[in-house]
């Protein structure tokens, strides 16, 4: 297969950067499994973005603050002030916003914000984006989506990337050659008992770029987010109790039914506090209380949230819910630049699976959705400039990938000794 530019996933990056992209090129955007199975579709909270000239300073310390001041300050200045035009973007494509009765967009607050600056759809913010962008790919005949397709490898020569092994869903192995390889597989959750992750996301582009000597960066920055509704049962994908039921004033309390933490704290510290109270109570999780939101708030804001708590057994306007902190978000990752680019020339890297710096230790509270969006355009900007040409592709052997089963134990490894590693190194 030839393609202009392969990108390895179909979450919210992977497809803005497909969008920004020269319509005279072509693109293939291959994904693990179907097209809405990434964890774009999953994000609740909202998308952040600056509201004026006078909220930067404000929006600035807060992202470093909650990064505990690890942050790439260019990474963090890049994002901010190009929150705008992505946001105008986004309704271009028919995204849709909470709006004031006045028509004005809504903005609400979460946790580690000093100020309201987020926007939101319902409860469903991420869907709500993912979808719309999705929507508008498929209508685009330079684009071409092959769900259930896997990459297994990219291929190199002479120190650059030429293109990838991928696996189709019938199971048939074959090379790409392009111009340029983007990764956005994704985060890492699938390597954890309790995630909100789906399952299949395991960091593979991580496992090709230690393969290959790419540069990683921060592997062992893993967040946990302090509020996931609590079941018993095991495997399940966390339920996330988003952080912006906390900005609109739900409570944590103990066993004693007693307020016990900030809950507007950043989300590694507010985990902290949880994870000794629920020690100290010797139980498996703490109590949220949606109460104190007006019931109207809590039916037109977070109504996916009611229904979910509703379907197992819980009535969120007469009664708290169990929660717990579960594995979030991967703030590691392939080590990029500004434009995305890693250090082996012709790849790229883009949303949860990139590190460039922005979220430091510890990720601010919906900038997830907008880091992934300005640096996936930024990605594109940096492959139009450049311009390469498809070259020839060297011999590959292909049996070496036909043992997918053990392929993938062996990517699951590396990523998990490699965070461990780097968590050893970082004591």
């Amino acid at each position: 297969m030839k393609t202009d530019i392969l990108i390895v996933g179909s979450g919210c990056a992977g497809l803005y950067c497909a969008l920004c992209l020269p319509s005279d090129k072509s693109i293939t955007i291959i994904t693990k499994s179907d097209l809405e199975s990434s964890d774009s579709f999953l994000a609740q909270g909202g998308i952040c973005v600056l509201r004026d000239e006078e909220d930067y300073q404000s929006f600035f310390e807060d992202t470093l603050k909650a990064g505990h001041y690890e942050n790439d300050r260019q990474s963090v200045e890049i994002m901010i002030r190009s929150s705008r035009k992505t946001i105008d973007d986004l309704i271009g494509y028919g995204v849709e916003f909470a709006r004031c009765s006045d028509g004005s967009l809504d903005y609400t607050r979460e946790g580690a914000h000093a100020k309201p600056r987020i926007l939101y759809h319902a409860d469903i913010t991420g869907r709500e984006i993912t979808s719309k962008l999705l929507a508008r790919v498929k209508e685009c005949d330079h684009i071409t989506l092959l769900p259930h397709t896997t990459c297994l490898d990219i291929i190199e020569e002479q120190g650059e990337c030429r293109g990838a092994v991928i696996a189709h869903a019938d199971g048939s192995i074959e090379t790409v050659s392009c111009a340029y390889t983007v990764l956005a597989t994704g985060g890492v959750g699938g390597l954890y008992r309790h995630s909100t992750n789906f399952p299949h996301l395991t960091g593979d582009a991580l496992a090709i770029a230690l393969r290959h000597g790419v540069a990683l960066q921060d592997a062992d920055y893993v967040q946990i987010h302090p509020t996931t509704f609590y079941t018993k049962e095991a495997g399940e994908r966390s339920f996330l109790i988003s952080e912006s039921v906390r900005g609109e004033g739900a409570k944590l309390y103990n066993k004693h039914m007693e307020r016990f933490v900030d809950e507007l704290l950043p989300r590694d510290r507010l985990t902290e506090a949880i994870h000794r109270q629920m020690e100290k109570d010797g139980s498996d999780f703490v109590w949220e209380d949606l109460r104190p939101i007006p019931q109207e708030e809590l039916e037109t804001h977070f109504p996916n949230i009611v229904a979910y708590c509703r379907e197992h057994g819980y009535d969120v306007t007469r009664e708290c819910i169990p929660v717990v902190p579960a594995q979030h978000y991967f703030m590691g990752g392939v080590k990029v630049d500004h434009e995305s680019r890693t250090d082996m020339p012709r790849l790229f890297a883009i949303g949860e699976t990139a590190c460039n710096g922005v979220h430091g230790k510890n990720r601010l509270a919906s900038n997830s959705l907008l880091e992934s969006l300005v640096f996936a355009a930024r990605a594109a900007n940096a492959i139009k400039e450049e311009n390469g040409s498809i070259g020839a592709l060297p011999e590959v052997d292909l049996s070496v990938y036909r043992d997918r089963e053990a392929l993938a134990a062996a990517y699951r490894d590396l990523v998990w000794n490699e965070i461990q590693r780097r968590r050893i190194e970082h004591v």
